[in-house]
């Protein structure tokens, strides 16, 4: 019997997905096998490991003993090759989600001479024109229909390792623990990869290891080889155990030995407990679990092989709305639904204003910001929240402040947030340097007929007559004050500049109040007693 083209006929029969009863059948071809009758013959596991480009090259089907759904095989044997289900149609998704999708089809487009074939091939493999894949060593076959419907067989090779690399690399996964677990969770981690890369076996293909073969009888890449790249990219992404098996290692001969290197590893270091020197890539398993982490040499080495990031969520154009707790069925007991609404309501509004801060082009310049200490956050809550009365009156009992304090507090939140408290809250002495400092500041700030009276205490200075107050805050900035019922309370934002503060304040409006205090580069005059 022909053994070449037993599995070529499963292919094309599953390929068209009538089991073979479609153009070839097995019944019509007896000596051939066409349709599937070859799917079931043993291949001998050293055989047919030819790598030439003659007749011996193109078997392709027969033996097979992995599912051809591309599940694992657990048959007595190792598998030597495996079948893959024609996947379906790729509309509307690209191709490779993995990092060892990329790579692959990064290898493809460094190879291929014409673009134009290659843009062809991933239109067939998009539009579901590729058969079942065939994976054996050195070997990806599968039959590709073009679009007048002719079929073509098409042959992706790629060189298998030799047994001395297949032995470096068990010992490189072997080594780690975080390669052994990668492996057995049918994973293949960028930083394996990499570490084998380095003890010298190239697990990826490179440029010019693609090689292609196709029945249309072109020398380099056509659709046809192209497509059945990007189909296999898409294999990669579910089973990166092909790129193995196209290495020359089945998947359950490598667990089989990487689990007996791993015993014969234990096996040395059971009788004096402890095992042989750590070096490299080893010394990451020797601390302690609570210690361990990526090596930077490894997560450098993974960024030109991973995905790139997903593009930034866009920013809603206000907080999602909050549901009504209002419901036929009371409430337990203790649960307030309003003051509930209103923490819903607020951490929504929260997370919008942080997701904006977040998109902002320098927020990667902005300091992080400080923690509100619980006195902080309830004063915000009512600032921006603005609940009911009786919610606010119960923050202010929770925070153990007068009505008079949260509502000074509330103010100060508005003009400056948690900086506005604590120049509210806050006096200190500046040092002699920031004193000069702000003294100069001052002085310069006016003429020196215009100048208000001012008498500093600590970081104040207040105009009696006036009845305003500037306060300098830690960060250099100026905050006015006004007097109201013998409290000092905010009067408006803070400015780097005290005359634009002071003349800012909402107390400057009133008719106890500086009108504009006059500011040098033509400003107004005070209405009231110069200093």
């Amino acid at each position: 019997m022909n053994r070449e083209y037993g599995g070529y006929g499963y292919a094309y029969g599953a390929y068209e997905g009538h089991d073979g009863h479609h153009g070839y059948d097995a019944a019509e071809d007896e000596h051939d096998g066409y349709g599937g009758a070859g799917y079931g013959q043993d291949r001998d596991d050293d055989a047919d490991r030819d790598r030439g480009r003659g007749d011996g090259g193109r078997g392709f089907g027969a033996g097979t003993r992995g599912a051809v759904d591309g599940g694992r095989d657990d048959g007595p044997e190792p598998a030597r090759e495996r079948t893959f289900a024609a996947l379906p149609p790729a509309r509307g998704r690209g191709f490779a989600s993995s990092w060892m999708g990329r790579a692959w089809l990064k290898a493809l487009e460094e190879t291929a001479l014409d673009g134009a074939q290659l843009k062809k091939g991933r239109g067939f493999a998009r539009e579901g024109r590729v058969g079942a894949v065939s994976v054996r060593p050195g070997r990806i076959t599968a039959v590709v229909r073009d679009r007048d419907a002719s079929a073509y067989r098409s042959d992706v090779l790629l060189q298998e390792l030799r047994e001395a690399d297949w032995e470096r690399f068990l010992d490189v996964a072997a080594a780690r623990s975080g390669h052994v677990a990668a492996l057995l969770d049918r994973e293949m981690p960028p930083h394996l990869v990499e570490d084998a890369a380095a003890a010298g076996v190239e697990l990826l293909p490179g440029i010019g290891d693609l090689d292609p073969e196709c029945t249309c009888e072109a020398w380099d890449h056509c659709p046809h080889t192209a497509a059945l790249c990007y189909q296999v990219a898409r294999l990669l992404d579910q089973d990166p155990f092909v790129l193995l098996l196209v290495r020359g290692r089945g998947e359950r001969r490598l667990l089989d030995e990487l689990q007996t290197r791993i015993a014969a590893r234990a096996s040395e270091r059971a009788p004096s407990g402890r095992g042989p020197a750590i070096d490299g890539a080893g010394a990451a398993d020797a601390a302690p679990a609570e210690h361990r982490g990526v090596r930077a040499d490894e997560a450098f080495a993974a960024r030109d092989i991973l995905p790139p990031l997903p593009a930034p969520p866009p920013l809603p154009e206000e907080p999602g709305a909050v549901p009504s707790l209002d419901a036929e069925t009371e409430p337990e007991p203790g649960i307030d639904t309003a003051a509930l609404e209103l923490l819903a309501a607020d951490g929504a509004a929260r997370a919008h204003r942080m997701l904006a801060e977040a998109l902002s082009p320098d927020h990667a310049r902005q300091p992080p910001p400080s923690e509100l200490t619980p006195w902080q956050d309830a004063v915000r809550l009512i600032a921006d929240a603005r609940p009911t009365p009786w919610i606010a009156k119960r923050l202010a009992a929770g925070s153990g402040r007068g009505p008079a304090a949260l509502d000074a507090a509330v103010h100060a939140w508005r003009y400056g947030g948690a900086a506005g408290i604590a120049v509210l809250e806050e006096e200190w002495t500046p040092d002699p340097e920031t004193l000069a400092e702000a003294r100069a500041r001052l002085a310069d700030a006016w003429e020196e007929d215009e100048r208000p009276r001012l008498r500093a205490t600590g970081n104040r200075w207040t105009a009696a007559e006036l009845g305003v107050q500037l306060r300098y805050g830690r960060d250099g900035r100026w905050w006015p004050y006004r007097e109201e019922g013998g409290h000092w309370v905010p009067a408006g934002p803070a400015d780097e500049d005290p005359a634009a503060a002071l003349g800012g304040s909402s107390g400057a409006d009133g008719a106890e109040g500086p009108d504009r205090p006059g500011r040098r580069h033509g400003a107004d005059g005070p209405n009231g007693s110069n200093g």
